[in-house]
């Protein structure tokens, strides 16, 4: 295994597809990088590789100091492993998690991010791009509900996204939690991200005041949440 550092930056929401004028919680990721001048690839594989998401990346990241290109699972599939282990930052987008990670590991992409993380790339989204890292995840993939949904495993525990964006997830998350059929993990809200180096939470970063991110057990049968002092980003 490389001995090179590991990063994964789990966003509950935002950058350039939430926030397009609040570039900081992006910036932030493109400062994780080996380079300074990274190479910036965008898996869109959850939102169906829409145009408009694609094209909204380019326009933000081109607006910054690095080399965005992006990856489609759709029409003809270039190298995979060449693609992405030659990339300083893969960055991933939101959209339906399970369509993702079904599509993923047709084209045998797990195996191949864990090669990237492993090399030092850093592995970056929100929400089915922050979830999919995890053991599990909280999603919507489903329309009207919100299920549990089996992660890529490369962070122990589990990840909920907009977690104070959108009312229903809290306690969606915490009946999860307090019934077993998800394990404790860290709930994560819209201009928030958890930056892990190797599988330990390094720091929680925030591109809005009361953004913030909070560890989410169960004590004596009832979920028990413990807020993470977050850091404010300067270009907030």
């Amino acid at each position: 295994m490389s001995s090179a550092e590991r990063h994964i930056i789990a966003m509950g929401g935002g950058g350039f597809s939430i926030e397009p004028d609040n570039p900081a919680l992006d910036l932030y990721v493109l400062r994780q990088a080996r380079s300074k001048n990274p190479r910036v690839c965008f898996l869109a594989t959850a939102s169906g590789d829409a145009d408009s998401y694609i094209v909204n990346f380019y326009s933000a990241f081109t607006r910054l100091n690095c080399r965005p290109t992006h990856l489609s699972l759709f029409g003809r599939v270039p190298d995979l492993h060449k693609l992405l282990l030659e990339q300083d930052i893969i960055y991933v987008g939101g959209g339906n998690t399970r369509s993702m990670l079904a599509l993923w590991r047709a084209w045998g992409l797990p195996e191949i991010l864990r090669a990237a993380w492993e090399a030092g790339v850093v592995l970056a989204g929100l929400s089915a791009g922050a979830i999919c890292w995890f053991e599990a995840g909280i999603t919507d993939a489903v329309a009207g509900r919100l299920s549990v949904l089996q992660g890529l495993g490369f962070l122990a525990g589990s990840c909920c996204p907009h977690y104070a964006g959108e009312p229903e997830r809290r306690p969606a998350y915490h009946n999860f939690i307090t019934s077993g059929e998800i394990a404790a993990g860290i709930a994560i809200d819209d201009g928030a991200a958890a930056h892990f180096i190797g599988t330990e939470l390094a720091r929680v970063v925030a591109s809005q005041a009361d953004a913030t991110a909070y560890q989410v057990s169960v004590s004596a049968g009832s979920a028990v949440e413990a807020p993470l002092p977050a850091e404010a980003l300067p270009e907030a």
